[in-house]
């Protein structure tokens, strides 16, 4: 084990990869002399030359199109967003190509392709570049995606997509590529889709992905602990497809259940969760589910403004006591 950064557990994911796969090679603005606008690709090019980590124009439509293409002829792309706001310029590659290819070729056809980059809030980067945009791509047959929290989940989960047969929508939180912790050191792959009971409890149940659990939901729980509340946190990190299993085992042990998801409300990843506790868990709810999500409004770039359009813990923490009806 050593103590890394997620963004240094990502470039050793990428790097073990490349080393290990010829037919890997990443693509993206900034990625190769620059060392990445985020650094996780940084000592890429000098290790594995231009051939293989590719300094992309300026057009995500263009340069995600030929990530689908290389993908489809056989090889293994990782293409970089410079963030997942800019890759809605390239919606139309990922979901009507990427995700559809095999279907439309009677699967004749593959399409093994990682994208990837920052996703959530940033530091007053204001409206255009501070969105969490996972549930538009879980939204796609076709399409798996995965939101780590952690550095270790970064670098299993990341091998983990950069070897599946499909295509995959990796999103890392912007403001975690700092964070650190322990990392596995070599070989180390998590299963896609399998959650993380990252806090055992039985009073609760607070599921959760990607950044808020180490921002917002884990200082939550230590805070209602403090109040003799036991919380039990299940850090998703796949989103599609997520771990029904997981869920079901945490919902019959709390009867409770509070989820807590750094984007909009309407038509977010959360609402799925309650769709599938309510109508396979009905009856071990002691409390309907509540959901605590970024307000329905764009984001500020006040500085001041930013914490209160976010998921906060005075927020989780109120949800938790209505659900125990306190």
């Amino acid at each position: 084990m050593a103590e890394l950064a997620y963004r240094d557990a990502l470039n050793q994911a990428l790097a073990e990869e490349m080393e290990r796969d010829p037919r890997v090679f990443l693509m993206g603005e900034e990625v190769a002399r620059y060392d990445g606008a985020y650094k996780v690709s940084k000592g890429l090019l000098d290790r594995f030359g231009s051939a293989r980590v590719v300094d992309a124009p300026i057009s995500e439509l263009g340069f995600g199109g030929l990530g689908v293409g290389a993908a489809m002829a056989g090889l293994r792309p990782i293409i970089e967003m410079m963030t997942w706001n800019f890759a809605i310029l390239a919606m139309d590659q990922i979901v009507n190509s990427a995700a559809k290819v095999r279907h439309m070729s009677g699967g004749q056809l593959r399409c093994p392709i990682v994208f990837r980059g920052p996703n959530g809030a940033g530091g007053r980067l204001s409206s255009q570049h501070s969105q969490a945009l996972e549930a538009n791509y879980a939204h796609f047959p076709g399409l798996k995606v995965i939101a780590p929290g952690t550095p270790a989940d970064a670098k299993g989960l990341l091998k983990s997509a950069i070897r599946d047969e499909n295509p995959v929508i990796f999103m890392e939180a912007e403001l975690l590529y700092g964070l650190k912790g322990e990392v596995p050191e070599g070989e180390y792959v998590i299963p896609i889709g399998k959650a993380d009971v990252k806090r055992p409890g039985s009073d609760v149940t607070l599921i959760t992905w990607s950044r808020m659990l180490t921002a917002q939901v884990l200082p939550a729980a230590e805070q209602l602990a403090q109040s003799g509340i036991d919380v039990e946190v299940i850090d998703l990190r796949t989103i599609k497809p997520f771990d029904h299993e997981a869920v079901a085992a945490s919902v019959k042990k709390t009867n409770r259940v509070v989820i807590v998801e750094e984007g909009w409300g309407y038509a977010g990843f959360g609402g799925h969760i309650v769709d599938f506790i309510q109508r396979e868990l009905f009856d071990d709810l002691d409390a309907p589910v509540i959901r605590v999500h970024g307000l329905d409004v764009n984001m500020s770039y006040a500085a001041n403004h930013e914490p209160l359009i976010q998921p906060s813990v005075a927020r989780i923490v109120d949800a938790v006591n209505k659900v125990l009806y306190r």
